[in-house]
């Protein structure tokens, strides 16, 4: 399914970046990780055309790819734009994602070098031509995750049909539409050929995926084919957590034991004004299924506080919901209120409320994290390292920890065989075997 929009980019005059500039680009993501997928989607365009990627600093050209889905969000893409704009080089500032849809001219209005460009396949021709230079006729896809991190992102599927009541993200993404298979294949064959260990299988509504008759499943054990090290989702909904699919993870090998599943809250009460589409009880059946199915699966999950109508009692239930669950990370987000979304006609829980009620929700998710870290020390486990040190390297273990490894030597995209030995606050400090 394609979808088509108008390109944004037209302004009253021709804006162009300082012309002693270097031929740089910066790119700031902000939001999800079907952004980042987008953004190095971008950035690997302008590296195949020899443009550097630098810091805001440095760039001629910055490119900020911006979040909608809470009032928040969209405040901190125009504090974004405007950091940008007031540098003293006086770059040109090229905004796209969801807000770049839904609020173009209030972009535009932050500063008269702010150029809007909502078609995000259509970013890297501007930028170039912003430039000077001439868009390159081929994408360099092995260079798509590269170097920008040992995870690389790959964006199976855009666009969703949920209408949850508090999100915009459908009328700025439109329906679901998915990547043909074979263009997700060839994408994560060349990503083994540049050597990148682990795929993010990513889109705003994965489970929406189709092509064909070929469902997220099926994309699951294709891509297993490739050889790819591991394999992980970024976020499932719980109804699309089907018998089919916790098998097709189950069986495949490479995929890692970690399943990012939103609830939003622990209260039917307010999951049905979210036009959510499962109950409490469901959520957690599906839950359990897979981690009867997954050994050792930790599952993270979204928790929105103060939803509009929420009482403390369905508060409370959220608290005891989460702690029931045993999720091993809260993502925890205060409702703001999004015009053009249902529940912003809806009656208001106080700000105050709000904060009070996810700060309580943070400290239980503290206490989850601590309880899960806490559960896995003293056990071997197989650590891909993201950072390094002189005398020491960062990495992320299959069920998503922070893991400190002690080992000098060890380089970006390495595997390591280590012992998670102690934890300090949400990091995990490990010894070599």
């Amino acid at each position: 399914m394609t979808e088509s929009r108008p390109s944004s980019s037209s302004q009253t005059g021709p804006v162009r970046p300082p012309t002693a500039a270097p031929l740089c680009v910066s790119v700031r993501t902000l939001g999800c990780k079907v952004n980042r997928a987008e953004s190095e989607r971008i950035a690997a365009e302008l590296l195949g055309a020899n443009i550097e990627i630098s810091s805001e600093e440095r760039a001629a050209v910055i490119i900020v790819n911006t979040c909608a889905v809470t009032g928040e969000a969209e405040a901190k893409a125009r504090k974004a734009v405007r950091h940008a704009a007031s540098l003293g080089h006086a770059p040109v500032v090229v905004v796209t994602g969801c807000v770049s849809v839904i609020a173009a001219d209030r972009m535009r209005s932050l500063a008269d070098r702010v150029v809007v460009e909502s078609e995000k396949s259509r970013v890297a021709e501007l930028v170039l031509s912003l430039l000077g230079q001439s868009a390159t006729t081929s994408v360099p896809i092995a260079r798509v995750g590269v170097p920008f991190r040992t995870r690389a992102m790959v964006k199976i599927e855009d666009g969703c049909d949920a209408f949850c009541s508090y999100c915009i993200v459908p009328y700025a993404r439109g329906l679901p539409r998915s990547v043909p298979r074979a263009e997700i294949i060839a994408q994560v064959r060349a990503l083994v050929a540049a050597g990148v260990p682990e795929v993010v299988l990513t889109g705003i509504n994965i489970g929406r995926y189709r092509d064909g008759e070929a469902d997220l499943a099926d994309v699951i054990a294709a891509v297993a084919r490739t050889g790819i090290g591991r394999i992980r989702l970024s976020s499932v909904e719980p109804q699309d957590l089907t018998d089919r699919l916790i098998e097709t993870m189950a069986s495949t090998t490479s995929f890692l034991p970690h399943l990012h599943v939103p609830l939003q809250s622990g209260s039917d009460s307010v999951l049905r004004p979210m036009k959510r589409t499962y109950t409490v009880q469901e959520f957690e059946e599906r839950i359990e299924a897979a981690r009867i199915r997954i050994p050792g699966l930790a599952v993270t999950t979204d928790v929105i506080a103060g939803f509009p109508t929420e009482s403390d009692e369905a508060a409370r239930d959220t608290l005891t919901a989460c702690e029931r669950m045993r999720f091993s990370k809260l993502h925890v987000f205060r409702y703001s209120t999004r015009s053009g979304t249902a529940a912003a006609d809806m009656e208001q829980v106080p700000a105050a409320l709000i904060a009070a009620r996810a700060q309580e929700i943070r400290v239980l998710g503290d206490r989850l994290r601590a309880r899960y870290i806490d559960s896995r020390l003293g056990q071997t486990t197989s650590v891909l390292i993201e950072q390094t040190c002189q005398d020491h390297a960062e990495g992320t273990t299959g069920d998503y920890l922070k893991v400190l490894v002690p080992t000098p030597g060890l380089c970006p995209g390495d595997l390591t065989d280590v012992v998670l030995a102690a934890r300090e606050d949400s990091i995990v400090v490990s010894e070599p075997l």
